[in-house]
């Protein structure tokens, strides 16, 4: 393909932000201006998205729609590629937001051309941590993705957004400083900020654990794990729908795939040595966060809490060095960036008619929403794994890459299905069924149009991955034989030859 297809993927929001800031008109007209806009840019990006799908080949390993222009070499260059990892998580980036642009068609009336900006604005960015390919240039993808964010939860949040945001902040902020600075020794050691290259250079042994330790304090963070998870269920409840959809469904899959891009096969020697670390911080998060959605009275914050859970899913699957384990990982970050996505979507419809997120406010919305029932059922089954849903092809993954690794992980990981299975049972059983007496809440109407077009073509693209998940594995195929042949060289033995002929194992 000759089309900068990538460049334009990347920019074209950014310039459809400045427009929205930017245009004339009454605040009425702007308003209206930004939100049609930002739906258009969106399904714009959405095409270009399934363009880049079709026209990706998923035979190779090496990076594809490569661009690059050196800026300030050698120190940062406009350097731009995917693999089919990078490819699944811009597919689902372009996906997600224009329902989230239609999520808030009514809900948000106040500083409308800003709030429409700030997510094109994170659109770029979000996109442009996948398709990185220099060192800097992620860092500053990466990074930026804070600014938006914080904007959002911060203007636009419920009523102890301030606290939120600035704990969003300073979590992922102080998180990455160590990052940063083991990137700039990196590239001292190397000579080099090109990603590709740095994917095949050898890091000294005892120089790869601290890379890795400085990289995880950043990931870890990100996505969150267990215990700097913290921050995430504050962010969720006060954030409007639109931001949770977005913080769900691929900020936080930005920590999986700095662990995919960086941590395995740039450091493999500190990741085969550090693996018992990643596993005991999975089994605790898997179990705790569980324990602790099983008692929340706020659906945002028990879906919050069960994104940290499934998340704890990635980092085990990751860390088992396998085919199923890895690619079951991935799929795992797709199938959640939908499924809770969904979730909180489904939150917000209900919250848009009675302003509660309370769950003891509700009960008995079968009776008289009876297509909102039916999409809250399949996406909560999907969130627990049911078979022909994308949940029970990515958690059956992990848990075949667990078990082959260990069966004590493969048990403590299937306690979060279990656990999984009864809180969100347990919400759905208080919100949808049961009786209700309440007129507010008997008066509440079914999914009107604007949310019918929001959830459908996401229940679709559950309901596809369950049923034939090989379209998404597919292009993950080669790119994770090459992060496994890294971590394999890594953790066999080394043998040399004595006088006597004997081979002895180091």
């Amino acid at each position: 393909m000759t089309f900068p297809i990538l460049l334009v993927i990347v920019l074209l929001p950014l310039v459809a932000a400045l427009w929205v800031l930017l245009a004339p008109g009454s605040d009425d007209a702007r308003a209206a201006n930004a939100r049609i806009t930002a739906l258009v840019v969106t399904l714009i990006e959405l095409a270009l998205g399934i363009a880049l799908w079709l026209a990706f080949d998923t035979s190779t390993a090496a990076f594809q729609f490569v661009e690059r222009v050196d800026l300030f070499a050698p120190f940062l260059s406009w350097h731009l590629g995917i693999d089919g990892i990078a490819l699944l998580l811009i597919v689902l980036s372009t996906f997600l937001m224009p329902f989230c642009i239609l999520a808030s068609w009514t809900s948000i009336q106040k500083r409308v051309p800003e709030y429409m900006a700030a997510f094109l604005l994170m659109e770029t960015l979000m996109i442009g941590v996948f398709a990185a390919q220099d060192l800097f240039l992620f860092y500053l993808f990466f990074e930026g993705g804070l600014i938006p964010m914080y904007l959002i939860i911060g203007i636009w949040g419920g009523a102890r957004r301030i606290y939120a945001s600035y704990k969003f902040f300073l979590y992922t902020l102080l998180g990455s400083v160590l990052m940063l600075l083991a990137m700039i020794w990196m590239a001292s050691t190397a000579h080099t900020t090109d990603i590709p290259t740095l994917l095949t250079y050898n890091f000294a042994p005892e120089a790869q654990t601290w890379l890795w330790l400085a990289f995880f304090a950043s990931f870890a963070v990100k996505m969150p794990m267990w215990p700097v998870h913290t921050w995430l269920p504050d962010a969720h409840v006060e954030a409007p729908t639109a931001g949770s959809v977005i913080l769900a469904g691929v900020l936080l899959k930005m920590g999986g795939y700095g662990f995919v891009r960086f941590s395995l096969p740039m450091f493999p020697d500190a990741s085969v040595e550090l693996v018992w670390l990643v596993a005991v911080l999975s089994v605790v998060a898997v179990i705790y966060t569980s324990l602790v959605a099983l008692v929340q009275t706020d659906m945002k914050k028990l879906i919050a809490y069960s994104s940290i859970a499934h998340m704890a899913f990635v980092t085990a699957g990751l860390f088992v060095f396998n085919t199923q384990g890895l690619e079951g990982s991935i799929v795992m970050m797709l199938s959640h960036g939908l499924v809770s996505g969904a979730l909180f979507l489904c939150v917000g419809v209900i919250y848009d008619r009675h302003h509660t997120r309370e769950i003891a406010a509700y009960g008995g919305l079968a009776n008289n929403m009876p297509r909102y029932a039916l999409f809250f059922l399949l996406f909560t089954m999907a969130s627990v794994g049911l078979p022909a849903t994308s949940g029970f092809v990515a958690e059956f993954l992990v848990l075949l890459g667990t078990f082959a690794a260990s069966t004590w992980l493969a048990l403590g990981m299937t306690t979060g299905i279990i656990f999984g299975a009864a809180y969100m049972l347990y919400l759905y059983r208080r919100v949808i069924f049961g009786t209700q007496d309440r007129a507010d809440v008997l008066a509440m109407t079914d999914l009107n149009a604007r949310e019918l077009v929001t959830l459908l073509p996401i229940a679709a693209a559950v309901l596809w991955m369950g049923i034939y998940p090989t379209s998404f594995l597919k292009p993950l195929r080669a790119p994770v034989a090459n992060i496994l042949a890294r971590l394999h060289h890594a953790a066999a033995p080394v043998q040399t030859v004595v006088p006597a002929g004997k081979a002895v194992v180091k």
